[in-house]
C-alpha cells in the first residue's frame, strides 16, 4: 500500500496535538489581534483592508499553479462582485474575472454547508469556458491523475490520486465528513486550524478535478478556518504558502504517505502563523496608505496619483527598487520633460525622498 487512500484505515486521520498547544495558542492570538485592527478601522478603511487581502490570496493562489494575473483586473472583479462599484468595471482576463469571483463567493458562503454543486460553481469561476478542461464535474479521464515533476523521460511520481471512478463516492464521503466535522455538527472539530489542515489535505488527496484542485483546496481550507472560528478570517493562505512553496509541497507529499498526520498539521498551523503576521502587516500596512493620502491626497495631478498608487500597491514590501523617471514615463506614459517636473514637484511637495544622483536617482514613499 503506497498512498494513504490506498491504506485501511483511510480517511480516519490520526494525530497527537500534545506539544501543538503554543502554536495553536500563537495562531488564536495573532487572529485575535488582526480582528481587533480590523474592527477598530473607520468602515471605509475596513472595506480597503478586506479588498486587499482578498486581492493578495487571488493572486497568490494563481501564482502557485503558475497564472500571473493583472492586480487591476482582479480588484475590480472582486469589488464588481461585493457591490463595490456602481457601475461595473470591464475585467479583460476571463480567468482574473473567476478568481475574483472565487474569492468573494467564499467569503460569503463562509457558513454555509459544503455541496457539490457549490465545488462545481467555484470550478466554473476558476475556468472559463471555452476550455478543454471538462468544467463543473468530477474528472472522468481513465488515466491515473499524477502529481510529476521532472524532464521527459527522468519523471519522478510525487502522488498519485484515487482513480476517477472512485471520485464520486470518495467526494461524498469528503463533502459528508465536512459538514460533519463543522459547528455543531456529528463529529464536529472546534480547534478551526485542526480542521482546516485536515480538510485541505483531504481534499488534495482525492483531487477530484480535472484541474484547479490546489486553488479550490486552499479555498476549503480557508472555509473550514472562517466556518469554525465563526466569521470570514483576515488572511492569506496561498500567500504563506507560495513564500516557501518548496516545503508546502514536500510537506504535502509526507502526508500523502500515511494516515498519521501529525507532521502535517505542524506543518499547515506553523504556515497559518506566518499567514496571519502577513495580514497583520498588510493591515498596518493599510493604516499607513491612509496616513499618507491623508496628508498628500490633494497635492497630486492625475498622473502622480496613478504613479503613486502603483508603488503603494506593492504592498508592505514596498515598490522593488524605488520609482524612477522610466517607470513613471511607463505608468503615466508621460514626456520626458513632464516626468522631471513631476518627479520635482514630488520630491519638493515631501511625498517622495530622493535617493542617488543624476540618471541613478530613484524615489521612495516618505512615509
Amino acid at each position: 500500500m503506497k498512498y494513504n487512500w490506498q491504506q485501511q484505515e483511510w480517511p480516519e486521520f490520526r494525530y497527537k496535538l500534545k506539544g501543538m498547544q503554543d502554536m495553536l495558542l500563537a495562531f488564536e492570538r495573532e487572529a485575535g489581534h488582526a480582528g481587533g485592527m480590523v474592527s477598530a478601522m473607520p468602515d471605509g478603511m475596513q472595506v480597503d483592508a478586506i479588498l486587499s487581502m482578498m486581492v493578495a490570496e487571488a493572486i497568490k493562489t494563481s501564482e502557485i499553479e503558475g497564472e500571473y494575473f493583472s492586480r487591476q483586473d482582479v480588484v475590480s472583479s472582486i469589488r464588481n462582485n461585493m457591490g463595490l462599484n456602481v457601475k461595473r468595471e470591464a475585467v479583460k482576463d476571463k480567468k482574473a474575472k473567476g478568481a475574483g469571483e472565487l474569492m468573494v463567493a467564499v467569503r460569503n458562503s463562509y457558513a454555509d454547508q459544503l455541496s457539490r454543486e457549490m465545488l462545481f460553481e467555484w470550478h466554473r469561476m476558476l475556468l472559463p469556458q471555452p476550455t478543454k478542461i471538462l468544467v463543473g464535474a468530477w474528472r472522468r479521464h481513465k488515466e491515473p491523475m499524477q502529481v510529476i515533476s521532472g524532464t521527459l523521460g527522468k519523471e519522478k511520481i510525487h502522488f498519485e490520486a484515487p482513480p476517477s471512478a472512485r471520485v464520486a463516492a470518495e467526494m461524498k464521503a469528503f463533502i459528508q465528513w465536512f459538514n460533519d466535522t463543522a459547528p455543531g455538527g456529528k463529529r464536529e472539530i472546534k480547534i478551526a486550524a485542526v480542521r482546516s489542515a485536515l480538510a485541505h489535505l483531504y481534499f488534495e488527496t482525492i483531487h477530484p478535478f480535472q484541474d484547479g484542485n490546489g486553488r479550490i483546496g486552499r479555498a476549503i481550507a480557508e472555509k473550514a478556518l472562517a466556518q469554525t472560528m465563526g466569521h470570514p478570517v483576515m488572511l492569506s493562505l496561498s500567500q504563506a504558502i507560495e513564500a516557501e512553496r518548496k516545503a508546502y509541497y514536500e510537506a504535502l507529499e509526507a502526508a500523502q504517505r500515511s494516515n498519521e498526520v501529525t507532521k502535517w498539521l505542524t506543518y499547515f498551523i506553523h504556515t497559518l502563523i506566518q499567514a496571519q503576521l502577513q495580514a497583520k502587516a498588510m493591515l498596518a500596512f493599510t493604516l499607513k496608505k491612509a496616513n499618507f493620502f491623508n496628508r498628500f491626497s490633494e497635492l497630486l495631478n492625475e498622473r502622480q496619483l496613478k504613479a503613486i498608487n502603483n508603488m503603494l500597491d506593492a504592498g508592505p514590501k514596498g515598490f522593488e527598487g524605488g520609482m524612477t523617471a522610466a517607470k513613471y514615463i511607463s505608468i503615466t506614459r508621460a514626456s520626458k520633460a513632464t516626468t522631471t517636473r513631476d518627479l520635482q514637484d514630488l520630491s519638493e511637495s515631501g511625498v517622495l525622498l530622493a535617493e542617488g544622483g543624476g540618471r541613478s536617482t530613484r524615489y521612495i514613499l516618505n512615509w
